[in-house]
């Protein structure tokens, strides 16, 4: 419902004059994204939940409203500080190869990290 959503209001704001994003290229990355993340699903479904897939398609919406070059820095984003958050728990010993971490919160904040990038570059 997240994805349909920002969809569905990016679409409304499509209409708007002068308005920064382009819908056609929200949409296709909503589903190039999903994609990308149901594929990781697949390959390890323990290490990446389905829930990350559904946010995945909400994030490449608002990604893609401002292009490529913006999704792909939310998602490099999101895998860095998940990756240094995985590698700081493990220098404290508080985690080893084998523990799980919610993806969810690093999506979504690569995902703002994009977005506000993005925005300020359109």
């Amino acid at each position: 419902s997240l994805a349909g959503g920002a969809l569905a209001l990016l679409g409304l704001v499509a209409a708007v004059p002068e308005h920064a994003g382009h819908w056609p290229t929200a949409a296709a990355a909503s589903l190039a994204l999903g994609a990308f993340y149901y594929g990781l699903h697949l390959l390890n479904p323990d290490g990446m939940g389905f829930g990350d897939v559904k946010l995945a398609l909400g994030a490449g919406a608002v990604l893609g409203w401002y292009g490529w070059p913006t999704v792909m820095l939310g998602t490099f984003a999101g895998f860095l500080s998940g990756a240094l958050y995985g590698w700081s728990l493990v220098a404290l010993r508080r985690a080893d190869r084998t523990s799980a971490i919610p993806f969810g919160p690093f999506l979504l904040g690569g995902a703002l990290t994009g977005v506000l990038i993005g925005a300020y570059a359109a």
